[in-house]
């Protein structure tokens, strides 16, 4: 959710603007993690979505890994943050890549810190961007997280393209198998079955089928359309409310399959903050506040809420994990073990590697079955096709014999 603060700084200049976060008691947690004190914080709540954002198009993500990696070298090297910015912004090819860095070179140059200044611009960096560099600001390690998040998202784009690549040849077949169906059901058939009456031979039971298949779409087919938009757009607000964004984000990490690769590829995005966040130095309470931020699933983030929780109580870090179904056995025990030793952060990054090793592994092994699937599906449809207008054929041509 979005939240229009106004409030001041520890030098009392007035500031204003907004900030995303799960709940308001999280939006003043990150404020005064930048040194703000909050005046007034109101949710803002627009009525209607902003289509805008489905015609501004996103960034491409090689854009995005370009900018990040060039960026921490640039950190790395000495220049600062603004000269780096508008540097990376004189260079940058995509034009709204380009127009949003001007507008965080502005807010920072007000006094805004960089990753308030990139929460304004959500269409170009995500939410767990946003996140991840207030993680680097808090900790000092900017220049670490932005390589990261480089890293983080060239594997996204990697998945996405085996996925749009393993999907290319048979969402040409079912075109192709459209197409047809279109064509015998509008041209082939009709004629064959008027023949068939004229007969009075009986129509087979899948050509019924399918000839009621099409009065039902000839018929009905635009209040179907328009049923099935109003559903989706009516899904689409309540994914914007708390309660429909709790419950998307946990069918995501139930889904067969998917809800594995997703549970663990969000696990050891959060073992990678820990540990991050760990090896920085700062308190474990504090650590969950900023590991929560970083996460781009609301039910992740109420599980590691109520860790923190449990925390303050004195029961330690493993044994409330232990308690929530979302951390996996080995996230729990390797945890336990790094409490022990004092060897959190590299343990959190071995089980991070661990289960980036698995989603890769169970990724490979979906992509591997879709192309096969898809194709028996697309061949069972064909044939149903074939069957439907083909056996009256064959029927007409027997009772035609006959008389």
């Amino acid at each position: 959710m979005d939240y229009a603060y106004y409030g001041y700084t520890n030098d009392r200049t007035a500031v204003q603007g907004r900030i995303a976060a799960v709940d308001e008691a999280k939006a003043i947690d990150m404020l005064s993690q930048f040194g703000y004190q909050v005046i007034s914080l109101q949710e803002v709540k627009p009525f209607l979505p902003r289509f805008g954002n489905f015609f501004s198009g996103k960034v491409k993500s090689t854009d995005m890994v370009l900018f990040s990696r060039q960026l921490a070298l640039l950190l790395e090297s000495g220049v600062g943050i603004v000269q780096s910015l508008e540097l990376l912004q004189s260079q940058a090819g995509d034009r709204q890549l380009k127009k949003a860095l001007f507008q965080v070179i502005a807010d920072i140059r007000s006094g805004e810190p960089f990753s308030v200044a990139l929460s304004k611009h959500p269409n170009v960096f995500s939410h767990i961007y946003q996140k991840m560099v207030a993680v680097g600001e808090q900790t000092g390690g900017l220049e670490q997280v932005l390589r990261n998040m480089a890293t983080y998202m060239e594997r996204q784009a990697a998945a996405i393209k085996k996925i749009k690549a393993a999907l290319q040849y048979p969402l040409i077949v079912a075109c192709l198998a459209a197409v047809v169906m279109v064509v015998m059901v509008t041209f082939v058939l009709p004629p064959i079955v008027r023949m068939f009456t004229q007969l009075s031979g009986e129509l087979p039971f899948t050509t019924k089928i399918l000839l009621g298949f099409n009065d039902v779409i000839t018929n009905y087919g635009l209040y179907i359309l328009l049923v099935l938009l109003s559903a989706g757009f009516v899904a689409y607000l309540y994914s914007k409310s708390p309660t429909g964004r709790h419950y998307r984000d946990l069918i995501m990490l139930k889904l067969p399959i998917l809800g594995r690769i997703n549970l663990i590829s969000e696990l050891a995005r959060c073992c990678r903050s820990i540990s991050l966040l760990f090896k920085a130095g700062l308190p474990l309470t504090e650590i969950m506040v900023l590991a929560s931020q970083a996460t781009g699933n609301v039910v992740v983030t109420e599980a590691l809420n109520c860790v923190e929780q449990d925390m303050l109580k004195g029961e330690g870090l493993s044994h409330p994990m232990s308690k929530k179904w979302v951390f996996q056995p080995l996230m729990v025990e390797m945890t336990r073990v790094g409490e022990e030793t004092g060897t959190l952060d590299t343990t959190l990054v071995t089980v991070a590697e661990n289960y980036e090793v698995e989603a890769e592994s169970r990724t490979q092994t979906m992509l591997g079955l879709i192309e096969p699937v898809m194709t028996i599906g697309i061949g069972l449809v064909v044939g149903f096709l074939a069957l439907s207008v083909f056996m009256p054929l064959y029927s007409s041509l027997s009772l035609i014999n006959v008389k």
